[in-house]
């Protein structure tokens, strides 16, 4: 095995470094936003409760530098997958608020320690691709978007059947007017407002992975003749600019932007300019792909190909405004030598860690002991190759997209739990499937899980038969 090298203690990833905001982050190590799946209300979301605590004590416990949170919905009405936190709609009540607060101590872990990691809450609006049934809204009713442009209606991979599970998935949206775009501009606020209350460092804006400030940003979804429409980064400056104007000035702000929602480089890259430019943010995550091309959740090596790139062009862009936000790269960087390269060859400031983290929620800790070869993954992925008869059926990426996802929610899950703190590998593609939904929440004991589950899944196959024969009927009748 390879030794780690004896300066690696105190090699640049585990240097400090400042925001322009002024603070200051202990190391470069930043454990980036996983989607959770573990709010308690089964359909219109909830607050943070005892799995929340009990999985970011975890990792609170093992020296990050930085900790952002799992999605945290502006809307209640467009939730990805039914158990999203939701940003309360009133901020006065202490009900709303404890959990949020012992949330946020959860991160910073002992008060006794110095180099406390930074607590950051994400914020996001899923718009057009808060799904059916699941997403916070009465049946049939269409989520918000850009434009009246359905997701998947620029997919190019899988043909009728991915057209068929978008259209199931997912409702044509309803054009956004100018009085529901200053509804949302003011619920990102709030979101903001929360977090300062309730003791977090900061807030991380979720423009990527085609959520509703990447469908502003990207010509897929945005089809807008106004000023919206002409000025891609207009709804997101508008929040930047009234978030900054709310908050305390060492507040931190953080953007995640997706390079995959642009026709080419240099589009994404202007963009990338232009929020620099505005001295507001003091961080940009690099990240790509959405719920039609997925990126976000290809393998390791793929990841770390399409996002090295661009964020090394990324940095280049940013460092000639005056006061630039710090580069943060995920995607793909499982070995300590590419967290040492990614850093050493500026190809970012920060260096986010995502699924590892789920595997390996004790990662700085083994980094800072040297207890890992410098080539080595720091964990071993799960294998998820799907049962052989699967492969009869036409790939479809968001499906396979799903698969994944669903294994890592029940992976935090048990890492949430007190008595668990190593996945279970043997649950597999379609174990992890099942037991993301065969979960009725922290309220719930056990005996109903299975009766629950059913009924789950009883009423999405008759919302999908219904759909499907819109859909059939639609298309050939």
């Amino acid at each position: 095995m390879d030794s780690m090298p004896m300066d690696y203690r105190e090699d640049v990833v585990f240097s400090s470094i400042t925001l322009p905001c002024g603070r200051v982050l202990p190391n470069r190590l930043t454990k980036v936003a996983l989607y959770e799946h573990l709010a308690g209300l089964l359909v219109f979301g909830g607050l943070p409760n005892k799995y929340h605590l009990q999985l970011y004590s975890k990792w609170s416990m093992h020296d990050w530098g930085m900790i952002i949170t799992g999605n945290v919905q502006v809307s209640p009405q467009h939730l990805c997958l039914a158990r999203d936190v939701v940003v309360p709609r009133h901020l006065e009540s202490e009900f709303t608020l404890q959990p949020f607060e012992k949330w946020a101590d959860a991160i910073h872990g002992d008060t006794r320690r110095q180099n406390k990691p930074l607590a950051i809450m994400q914020l996001s609006h899923a718009g057009r691709q808060s799904p059916n049934v699941v997403g916070g809204r009465f049946p049939f009713v269409p989520p918000l978007g850009p434009s009246r442009l359905r997701l998947g209606s620029s997919a190019k991979d899988g043909g009728f059947w991915s057209t068929l599970l978008h259209r199931l998935m997912f409702q044509v949206p309803r054009p956004m007017s100018l009085a529901d775009i200053d509804e949302v501009v003011q619920a990102f606020v709030r979101g903001a407002n929360l977090a300062v209350q309730t003791g977090f460092d900061g807030i991380q804006l979720h423009g990527a992975h085609g959520y509703l400030l990447a469908q502003f940003m990207s010509a897929k979804s945005n089809q807008r003749s106004d000023s919206y429409g002409e000025d891609p980064l207009r709804l997101l400056h508008r929040i930047v600019v009234d978030t900054r104007a709310a908050v305390p000035d060492d507040f931190v702000l953080g953007l995640k932007i997706n390079s995959a929602d642009y026709e080419g480089e240099s589009r994404a890259l202007e963009n990338i300019r232009i929020i620099a430019e505005w001295g507001l943010v003091d961080f940009i995550e690099i990240s790509g792909g959405d719920y039609e091309k997925p990126d976000f959740l290809a393998s390791p090596s793929t990841r770390q190909t399409i996002f090295a790139a661009f964020a090394s062009q990324a940095l280049k862009t940013v460092s000639t405004s005056p006061h630039p936000p710090l580069v943060l790269l995920t995607g793909g960087l499982t070995t300590p030598a590419q967290l040492q390269t990614a850093l050493s060859s500026q190809h970012a400031d920060l260096v986010g860690i995502g699924r590892a983290a789920v595997l390996r929620p004790d990662l700085p800790s083994l980094l800072l002991k040297r207890n890992c070869s410098v080539e080595t993954a720091f964990a071993s992925p799960p294998d998820l190759r799907l049962p052989s008869i699967f492969s009869r059926i036409p790939r479809i990426p968001l499906l396979g997209a799903g698969t994944v996802m669903a294994w890592y929610v029940v992976a935090l899950r048990r890492l949430a739990s007190t008595e668990f703190s190593v996945p279970d590998y043997n649950i597999g593609a379609l174990g992890g499937i099942w037991w993301m939904w065969a979960w009725l929440g922290p309220e719930m004991s056990e005996p109903g899980v299975l009766v629950g589950a059913g009924l789950i899944v009883v009423a999405v196959l008759v919302f999908a038969a219904a759909a499907g024969i819109d859909f059939l009927s639609k298309t050939f009748l």
